[in-house]
Formats: structure tokens, sequence, C-alpha cells
């Protein structure tokens, strides 16, 4: 090993210079403060003091302006949210309080524009099922299975006017008639109890109705009751939900009429949750955010202009 000699007493130490660097006489200064300088000086890099800058400032801000976009929209969703639930919560209400009243005599003829008023009133009427004009609704699942819902126009005796009943759901196996029993297939003169409706839409994935051929994918209560003769009244028959009487019934062919209750979708608690959970959320990531401390990867040494 090579041992360095020891720094005599008349050697000078050489100290950390915080004044600019003096060039000798015949130097030239360089750099744009040479008008301001004394000859042989110049300003170099290291001597400037470092300025620390945040780099990606205006993206981060951007960043901000997008993530606080999303509390303020979830916020709003979420009040509106509870709006509907009001208002669906006093629809449902209206509608079983006409539940629970008397049923009423169906009028001869009905005006279709006032269904809408009436809609979940229980009536009821009388007359003969005319079997011959019977259309069937489908494919229509029931516990997993598939089947129909059976409509057949009752023409009530006297006034001659016709309806159209829906008079429930039926398996797929039974949709021809002589598959079923003699009493899925009632004669004579019947009353049908059951609810005043304005039936269900058809989506952007229901096939259009083939009247033509008496298929039908959703009930377009105005073409079935032109293609029938009837008025554009549609009746939903109702009965008891007992179990084991739906198994008997099922077997016969006999239709399975729906239960006497409102069954309207009222999922808006469940959004109001989900909206309001979000704006809490995203408000909380926002506030860490804005108050996260730069990191040293994100800062930069500012370059001298002086250089």
């Amino acid at each position: 090993m090579v041992s360095r000699p020891a720094a005599s007493a008349s050697t000078p130490i050489r100290t950390f210079r915080t004044t600019p660097r003096r060039l000798d006489a015949n130097s030239k200064k360089t750099g744009p403060d040479s008008d301001s300088s004394g000859p042989g000086e110049f300003f170099s890099l290291v001597d400037n003091p470092a300025t620390l800058v945040r780099s990606g400032g205006n993206r981060s801000r951007v960043g901000l302006f997008f993530l606080a976009i999303i509390p303020v929209t979830a916020f709003f969703l979420g009040t509106w949210q509870v709006q509907r639930l009001g208002w669906k919560s006093e629809l449902v209400a209206r509608l079983e309080d006409r539940l629970v009243r008397e049923p009423l005599p169906l009028p001869p003829q009905i005006d279709p524009d006032a269904v809408a008023e009436f809609d979940y009133r229980r009536v009821y009427a009388t007359g003969r099922l005319r079997h011959d004009r019977e259309m069937l609704i489908g494919p229509r699942m029931r516990d997993g299975e598939q089947g129909y819902m059976v409509v057949t126009p009752l023409e009530r005796d006297g006034d001659g006017s016709t309806v159209l009943v829906n008079r429930g759901w039926i398996s797929k196996k039974m949709g021809d008639q002589r598959a079923r029993s003699a009493e899925a297939l009632p004669t004579g003169e019947i009353t049908v109890e059951g609810l005043l409706r304005e039936p269900w839409k058809k989506n952007m994935f229901t096939p259009d109705n083939r009247p033509d051929k008496w298929e039908f994918y959703f009930p377009d209560v105005k073409q079935m009751a032109a293609l029938t003769g009837s008025q554009p009244v549609w009746i939903e028959a109702t009965m008891e939900p007992e179990y084991l009487r739906f198994i008997e019934l099922q077997t016969q062919g006999i239709p399975i009429g729906r239960a006497a209750e409102v069954n309207l979708r009222n999922n808006h608690a469940q959004y109001i949750f989900t909206w309001y959970g979000l704006c809490v959320a995203t408000s909380i990531m926002l506030y860490m955010v804005a108050k996260k401390p730069s990191s040293d990867i994100s800062r930069r040494v500012r370059m001298s202009k002086n250089w």
C-alpha cells in the first residue's frame, strides 16, 4: 500500500468558494452579463443557487380537475335518485290503494286513453272465452322453464263488446290446445276477475310481432285488438299464489294467473347508496392526491439561463 505524504504546514488549504471565480486579466468574460461585470469574471452553472420546481404541473392540475368532476357528478346523481325514490314510493302507494278496493264491473265501452288512470284497478267481466282466437306471447320464463302467456278474447253477452284477457302462463309443451285438459279451455259463460293494466313494452332485443302467423313476442294491445275484433283493453287474470296448486295447474295446462300485487321495480335506494358512496370515496381520493407532498422524482433543477 502506498501512503500519501502528509500535508506540510506551508501547503495552503484550498477553501470552498462562495463568490464567482476570477480568471486572469487576459481572459475574456463569457455570458450575457459581460457588460456589468469586471474583466476576468464569469458565472458558472454551479455558482448560481439551485431552484427546485415541480415538473408536470399542468398535467397535475388537469388530472385534479377531472378527478374533482367525479364526486360532484356522483353527488348530483345521488340527489336525483332521492327524488326518484320519493316519486316511485308515492306511485306504489297509490297503486296499492287501488288494489284494496272492491272490484268494479267493467263498463261496456272503455276509453283506451283513460286506462292509465285506472292502472292496477281490480275489475271483473262476464262472457265467453273465444279459444279459437287465442294468442300465445312468448317465450316467457317462469321458474327457469320456458312457456307462453295465454291471451284470449272475452266476448261479453248483451252489448257484444270484447276485451283481451291475459289468463296467465303455461309451459311450452302445453302450447297446443290438444295437450291441455278440458278445464284449461272452459266453455260457456264465465266471470273473469283481474287487474286493468297497461302491459309491458318491448325492448331493443325483442323481435317484432308477426300477426299474420299469430306469432307474438310482446303484447301490442292495439295490434292484437284489431286482429281479434276486440277493444284495446287489457285485463290480467289474478289468483292466489299457492305453490301446490300451481303444480297441479301446470300439469293440466291451465294458465297460472298473476298475484294481485304491485310489481314495479324500485331499486332507487340501492342507486342512492351507490352514488353517494362513490361521491365520498372519490372525495377522499381527491383530498389525498391534492395534499400529497411532491416526491424527489417529481422535482428537477431549473437550468440557469446564464450558462
